[in-house]
Order: structure tokens, then sequence, then C-alpha cells
């Protein structure tokens, strides 16, 4: 009979998620290097027109943001076939996006949101020099921000947790060992 401490874990996509600054793609970067599969930036899957708008201090609306989500749902959906797990950044703010991801992407879907206080997302951002995301759209992300319900399981690690903590946190979580140290 197998020991059921030998199962594979189920695949599963994990989605860090939160508003500008607060420290996604750091958690996500080191997330897939300890899960073995390509880190999925969501920035990288905007459109260069969004992104000209975001940089031009206007806030993205819905039919912006629907393209983006779907591309980055096929890539995870791709990296769940391909590794078994995929690893993404994106603030996915709205329980709507939530969705939208859970369902284009397929199989079990985690998402970690990293909070902070806004004086300290301020902070951040204006220590990224040469990123699109202007100090002045920080308070459209927060307005636009809907705290996961606790229907959603999301796990909600505090942004000030050092990255090798919070790393170690989500893989626990997800009962995942790392498959590089």
């Amino acid at each position: 009979m197998p020991n059921p401490s030998d199962r594979q874990p189920a695949p599963a996509a994990v989605i860090v998620m939160g508003v500008s600054g607060c420290g996604k793609s750091t958690l996500g970067a080191l997330l897939a290097e300890a899960l073995g599969c390509p880190f999925l930036e969501g920035d990288a899957f905007h459109a260069p027109e969004a992104v000209a708008k975001m940089r031009g201090g206007q806030p993205l609306t819905d039919a912006d943001r629907w393209p983006w989500l779907d591309r980055l749902a096929e890539a995870a959906a791709e990296s769940l076939a391909r590794h078994g797990v995929a690893v993404a950044a994106c603030s996915a703010l709205r329980g709507i996006y939530r969705e939208r991801l859970r369902a284009r992407i397929g199989g079990q879907v985690q998402f970690v949101l990293l909070d902070a206080a806004r004086e300290q997302l301020l902070a951040r951002m204006a220590n990224r020099p040469g990123h699109f995301m202007p100090t002045s759209l920080l308070d459209s992300q927060l307005a636009t921000l809907e705290r996961p319900s606790p229907a959603e399981s999301t796990l909600m690690l505090h942004c000030d947790l050092p990255p090798g903590t919070a790393c170690a946190t989500v893989l626990a979580h997800l009962g995942r060992p790392a498959v590089r140290a």
C-alpha cells in the first residue's frame, strides 16, 4: 500500500497578488526558483498601450485588464501543464479578476496577498527607478483592491516578512518542498 506522504502534491498555480510595490515580483521569483518552474512576471503580459497609459498616470479599466489577465492565465496554464506548477505575480485586485484567472488557468490556484500600509508602499514605489507605475496610481490601486473573502482561501502575508521567510511560509502552506535550495 502506498505511503500517503509519498504522493506528489497536486499541480498548483501560485499567484502572488497585491498592489504595486508590495513585493510580488521578489516573492514570485523566489517561489519559482524553489519550485523549479519559470516565473511569470505579470507586468510582462501588459499590452504596450496599457503600459503607456499607466506610465502617463492613467489607471487601467477593466477593458484594459481582461486581455492582460487572459494572456497571463494562458501562460500559467501552460506552465502548469509543462512543469506541474506555475508561479506568477499579478495585482489581481478584484475578486472578479481572481475568478477569471482561476477559471482560465484550471487546476488548483492559490493566491497569496502581500499586504502593506500605504506609506510603506509609497516608499517602496519611490525606490524603483525606471518602473512604469508612478506613485500617483497607488491610491487608485488601493481603492480598486477587493480584499479576498474567507471563501477564497487566500494566504495573506505582510510584506515586512523577509522574502526568504515569506517563500518558506508559502511552500509550507502549499505542502510543497522546494526542488531547489
